[in-house]
């Protein structure tokens, strides 16, 4: 079954066509993984999947668990279960991370974490963080720690996940990576991972790649085979070769 479809879905940003003509569709409960170059689209796709406003919808339709949501506001989205982590998380002064998670569980302050969830924030490593102000001093790897942390909090059906390897050390994204494969077999969720370095990989068991290059999607098969050429060979002689193997055989006309 099909979480996310997309058809037809041309995307600008100042009037300028970013996107153009997309047509994909992401598997419940699956890892997804996406490769491209800087500047091919790739941030750009998640902000328009989550609907924020600078991100404009110039054509096309987006379809989550089969509504469409193409008019919906990025707070309608959140709440049907479609999150995201980002590239850089910003630094939110006088906000507390403790308080933070405790309202994403639907808990006041007051309230503790339960047993369960204080054993998460443990495997995290960030219980000594919750007193702190999200972000303000936390390393590269502590941010994305505590980012996926808020995800996992959430109960996001969709996890959009923009480098979460990116600027993180060996040790934190193999907690990061693990807790985000745990997550997503326990609770049957979908996650489409952005990523340039693909170390990742090493952990997350992503079933399907592609490639995003020049605002379009191009192949579709193993991500592990794929990131291999992409290394050798490069995003444009990748996508030609793959282009000429398959007869154009592309990411949504997998099985």
């Amino acid at each position: 079954m099909d979480i996310l479809e997309v058809k037809d879905l041309t995307v600008t940003i100042q009037g300028k066509p970013i996107l153009k003509n997309l047509n994909f569709s992401l598997k419940e409960g699956a890892s997804h993984i996406l490769f491209g170059p800087n500047g091919s689209g790739k941030s750009t796709l998640i902000g328009a999947l989550l609907g924020l406003p600078s991100y404009e919808i110039a054509s096309g339709k987006i379809f989550f668990m089969g509504q469409d949501i193409t008019s919906k506001s990025a707070d309608e989205r959140a709440k049907l279960g479609i999150v995201a982590s980002f590239q850089n998380p910003p630094e939110i002064a006088g906000v507390k991370l403790g308080d933070l998670l405790k309202l994403f569980l639907g808990k006041t302050p007051e309230e503790d974490f339960s047993p369960e969830e204080q054993k998460l924030i443990e495997a995290f490593r960030l219980t000594s963080f919750l007193d702190r102000d999200i972000n303000v001093g936390f390393s590269g790897g502590e941010r994305k720690r505590s980012e996926i942390l808020q995800l996992i909090f959430l109960k996001g059906k969709l996890l959009l996940l923009d480098e979460p390897d990116s600027g993180v050390d060996v040790e934190s994204l193999k907690l990061i990576a693990s807790q985000l494969q745990r997550y997503i077999e326990q609770t049957g969720s979908t996650a489409l991972l952005i990523t340039h370095k693909g170390d990742i990989m090493d952990y997350i068991k992503a079933k399907y790649g592609c490639i995003l290059l020049n605002g379009a999607f191009h192949c579709f098969t193993d991500p592990v085979s794929m990131y291999r050429d992409i290394k050798n060979y490069g995003y444009e002689e990748c996508v030609a070769c793959r282009r000429r193997k398959t007869g154009g055989w592309n990411f949504e006309q997998r099985k």
